[in-house]
């Protein structure tokens, strides 16, 4: 099985942490279409006709574009492709999905389901309104919550919200209500990430001018403890590091990432992985746009090597609650590797911060909050 990765660099509004590619003249959108059209018949033998298990239009913000132009881009992939689509998402702003009328055929939600489209992702950050207007989102906690419930009304039944935690001035109180918010809304997946502060962005700007201070360590793993066990407590799967799902609502997109599954990424910026390298386009919409329309898209290729791939797996899979199988990793890459990573977990499994059992090295709770230190441990560098 394979995976398609669609995406769109269009915001109306940029926010202040983000240093995703993006824009805010959409003033191209139509011509960026025709690309991603373009790309997807160009790059029509990449996946080597692997079924199609996945499609994922993220961003950016995908819903901004027109019923049609998803269209348009949905049929360009089912003529192409051999689908055999599980799940289709499409990422959402709060306020793309209010309807724009009493016409409920103008309710972008209705619109989404009806083009086939069967789980969608609301970046909704936080319901506190005076964090929104600090983080410059463009919709309020009202805005939201009735968000949620027009993707219901829609017919929806697999929704997935994307919260934030360590914002600046947000206090363990704030972060309880946002979570105790969203759980109550009747979702079925939730991603929660810290706030990263990324160079170059306005919140790194202000922080280093001492504008803003964000969550300390102490705060910030009271508040991922909180996650943890209120997710728990509402019957929600900690199936990845930041994301939580009912039983059977896991995201296949995603957690085809983690377990080495191939993908076609399609877009300005867009990455893809066919078990042997990656590929990446060029982050200008000018330089894909023409490169689309001669055929000749330029883009970086890394082949990847036999410690790159032992790498990937390491860090994909200890990610996962399913762990890293250790039986597995010797299949795939060799005893020699197999012993380097036992090796090296050894001093973890003593901390009691990764444990063994069932051939399988999995995360423990303690573990969660030094993973990064822990798979960096693991990896191998020639």
């Amino acid at each position: 099985m394979a995976g398609i990765y669609i995406h769109i660099p269009f915001c109306k509004s940029r926010c202040i942490y983000c240093n995703f590619f993006s824009t805010t003249s959409l003033s191209m959108l139509g011509d960026y279409v025709e690309a991603l059209c373009l790309e997807l018949r160009q790059r029509s033998n990449y996946l080597g006709g692997e079924p199609v298990e996945t499609i994922y239009f993220g961003g950016g913000t995908p819903s901004l574009l027109q019923p049609s132009q998803l269209s348009r881009i949905l049929s360009c992939i089912y003529n192409i492709y051999n689908v055999r689509a599980k799940e289709i998402t499409i990422e959402c702003n709060p306020d793309d999905l209010a309807p724009h009328s009493a016409d409920p055929s103008h309710d972008l939600a209705t619109e989404l389901h009806r083009l086939g489209f069967n789980r969608i992702s609301i970046g909704i950050q936080t319901f506190n309104d005076s964090l929104l207007s600090l983080l410059h989102r463009r919709h309020n906690s009202a805005q939201a919550i009735q968000a949620v419930q027009n993707a219901q009304n829609a017919g929806f039944d697999n929704i997935s919200i994307d919260l934030m935690f360590g914002l600046p001035g947000q206090t363990l109180a704030d972060l309880r209500s946002d979570v105790n918010q969203a759980l109550s809304l009747g979702i079925q997946h939730l991603s929660v990430y810290s706030l990263q502060c990324e160079e170059g962005t306005p919140l790194t700007q202000m922080l280093d001018s001492g504008t803003l201070d964000v969550a300390d360590d102490e705060l910030s793993r009271s508040m991922y403890e909180h996650i943890l066990d209120a997710t728990r407590q509402a019957g929600f799967a900690h199936y990845e590091i930041s994301n939580f799902a009912l039983p059977g609502r896991e995201s296949i997109h995603n957690s085809n990432y983690w377990h080495s599954v191939p993908y076609l990424g399609v877009g300005a910026g867009a990455h893809s992985y066919n078990l042997h390298s990656r590929q990446s386009n060029p982050e200008s919409l000018t330089d894909y746009i023409e490169g689309a329309k001669q055929n000749c898209i330029p883009f970086d290729i890394e082949q990847l090597t036999p410690s790159d791939l032992y790498n990937e797996y390491v860090f994909t899979a200890l990610r996962t609650c399913n762990g890293l199988n250790i039986r597995e990793l010797e299949r795939l890459h060799g005893t020699p590797m197999h012993d380097y990573c036992l090796r090296m977990a050894q001093k973890h499994i003593r901390l009691h911060t990764l444990e063994l059992h069932d051939d399988t090295l999995r995360l423990t709770r303690e573990g969660l909050f030094i993973s990064n230190d822990i798979m960096s441990d693991l990896m191998y560098i020639s």
